[in-house]
Order: C-alpha cells, then sequence, then structure tokens
C-alpha cells in the first residue's frame, strides 16, 4: 500500500507542475504596441521586442536591468515591480496613462506660462499615454548609450522605432 501511495504522490505532483507550465501564460515574443484606445495613429506601429530585451539584453547587461522586469514594469508610484516573473499578468499602461497621445503643445505652453515647476509638468506629462511610453522606452535607450557605447546604438528618434506607414 505504501508503494501505490507513493506512486500516486509522484504522479500527482508531477500533474500538478504539468497544469502549471501547460497554463501559464505565455509572453509573446513581438508586442504589438497597438492600444484600442488610439482611433488612429498618426506614426507607424512600434513591434516591441519583448523575448529580446526580457532575455537578451538582460543578460547581457545586467546593470542596466538591475530591476528585472520592474525597468518597464512599475506599480502607481512609479515603484519597479521587481517580482514579475514570465507569464504573471501586468496592466496595460493606457490603465494608468489614461490620455491617449502625447500632451499638447498648447497645455505645455500653458504649463510653463503659469510658472509650473518641472515636476509639476513631468507630472502631468506622464497622464498621457504617448509620453509615458516615451520615457520608459527612450530614458532606457539613452542610459544604455550613454554606458555601453555599442557599436549599434539603441533608437531614440521617432522613425527608429515607428516605421512609416
Amino acid at each position: 500500500m505504501n508503494k501505490k501511495l507513493l506512486v500516486l504522490g509522484i504522479v500527482g505532483i508531477a500533474v500538478l507542475y504539468a497544469g502549471g507550465t501547460i497554463y501559464a501564460k505565455e509572453v509573446p515574443q513581438v508586442i504589438e504596441l497597438n492600444d484600442p484606445a488610439y482611433k488612429e495613429h498618426e506614426k507607424g506601429i512600434v513591434q516591441f521586442e519583448h523575448a529580446k530585451h526580457e532575455r537578451e539584453y538582460a543578460k547581457k547587461y545586467p546593470d542596466l536591468y538591475k530591476n528585472g522586469c520592474g525597468e518597464c514594469h512599475h506599480d502607481k508610484d512609479n515603484k519597479p515591480l521587481t517580482n514579475l516573473k514570465e507569464g504573471d499578468d501586468t496592466q496595460r499602461c493606457i490603465e494608468c496613462h489614461k490620455i491617449p497621445g502625447e500632451m499638447p503643445a498648447k497645455v505645455k505652453k500653458e504649463l510653463r506660462e503659469q510658472k509650473a515647476s518641472k515636476e509639476e509638468i513631468k507630472k502631468k506629462e506622464l497622464e498621457y499615454h504617448a509620453e509615458a511610453m516615451h520615457e520608459n522606452c527612450i530614458s532606457c535607450h539613452r542610459a544604455y548609450n550613454k554606458d555601453f557605447k555599442p557599436k549599434k546604438k539603441a533608437p531614440t528618434t521617432c522613425t527608429t522605432c515607428h516605421p512609416k506607414k
């Protein structure tokens, strides 16, 4: 009877393990940054190479990815979500950065005329989805280019990420 119990236990553990692996959410290799909140896109849709950033770059540049997934994924206080692992659910950026597009130049001008501080302007900018996305991506790309001085630089201009329509 002890052998039957042992075999059943082993089979049970194997089934639970396999079930967890089978049903784990798979992260796409490439994520098309095409949020449905936008009625129309002015520029081409960014094809974000998630797997390349998550696996290849994170291993090659651990100092740049010291917070793991938290380098891109953060909480409502902009603190890195360092406990994420592949397959975990994450919120879409638009859920917090609710206004589609970039902050209009008119609004920026008004804030400057009102003598708003840089911090106030930045906080207001980050309410806009595209501003938050650009801040997240471009600031990391600039740090990579500055710190590692690679032969092939990470993109920091519109046309290198947004393909022509």
